[in-house]
C-alpha cells in the first residue's frame, strides 16, 4: 500500500509542472499577436492618407497652374484680335481721308481763285459751306491737319519745296506752306509742302545790295 500511494503522488507531482508550463504557453501566444497586428494595420492607414492628401495637393496645385496658363493665353489672344481690329478700322478711315484729301484742296484752290470778287459772293459761299463741313467730318474722323508756318522744319512730317534766304526768321522755320499735310493717328497720310528759311550767306547780301 506504501509503495503504491508513493509511486501516484510521484505521477501527481510530474503531471502539476506539464500543465503549467501549457497553460503558461497558450496565455502568452494569443495575448501578443492581436495588439501588434492592430498597430501595425494603423500605421499603414495613416500613412495611405497621408500619401493622398499630398497627391490631391499636388494635383489642385498643378490644375490652378493650368488654369492660370489658359487665362493668360486667352487675355493675350482677346488683346491681339482687338488691336487687329483696331488697325484695320483706323487702316479703312485712313483710306477714305486720303481719298477725300485731294477735294479738299480742290475746293481750297478754286476759294483762292476767284478772291473777294462780289459776282461770285454766292458761288463761294455755297463753297464755304461744303468745304467747311468737309473739313469738320475729315477731322471727326480723326485727322489732323499740318499746317507748320512759324515752326522749325520737321522732315518727318514736312516736305521742303523751296528755301528763302532771310535774316527775319530764324534758320529752319517755315515761312509758307504750299500744300497743308494730314496725319491720322500719329501716321502721316501727306507731309506738309512748305518754304523753309535758311540765313543769308555774305556773298547773298552782297549781290542783293
Amino acid at each position: 500500500m506504501n509503495h503504491r500511494d508513493s509511486d501516484k503522488k510521484k505521477m501527481k507531482i510530474e503531471l502539476v509542472p506539464e500543465a503549467g508550463d501549457s497553460a503558461e504557453t497558450d496565455a502568452t501566444v494569443p495575448a501578443g499577436e492581436p495588439g501588434s497586428n492592430a498597430e501595425n494595420r494603423a500605421s499603414s492607414a495613416g500613412d495611405a492618407s497621408l500619401e493622398a492628401w499630398k497627391k490631391l495637393q499636388d494635383d489642385n496645385k498643378d490644375l490652378l497652374q493650368t488654369l492660370q496658363r489658359r487665362q493668360a493665353d486667352f487675355d493675350n489672344y482677346r488683346k491681339r484680335i482687338e488691336k487687329e481690329r483696331t488697325d484695320d478700322s483706323k487702316r479703312a478711315t485712313a483710306r477714305v481721308i486720303e481719298g477725300l484729301i485731294p477735294i479738299i484742296d480742290g475746293f481750297e484752290h478754286a476759294l483762292a481763285a476767284h478772291g473777294q470778287q462780289k459776282e461770285y459772293d454766292n458761288y463761294r459761299k455755297g463753297f464755304e459751306l461744303i468745304y467747311k463741313q468737309l473739313v469738320e467730318n475729315v477731322t471727326k474722323l480723326g485727322a489732323e491737319r499740318i499746317d507748320p508756318v512759324g515752326k522749325q522744319f520737321d522732315p518727318h512730317q514736312h516736305q521742303a519745296m523751296d528755301r528763302l534766304e532771310t535774316n527775319d526768321h530764324e534758320d529752319g522755320t517755315v515761312v509758307q506752306t504750299f500744300q497743308p499735310g494730314y496725319v491720322f493717328h500719329g501716321r502721316v497720310l501727306r507731309p506738309a509742302m512748305v518754304r523753309v528759311a535758311v540765313q543769308a550767306t555774305p556773298a547773298s547780301k552782297k549781290t542783293v545790295n
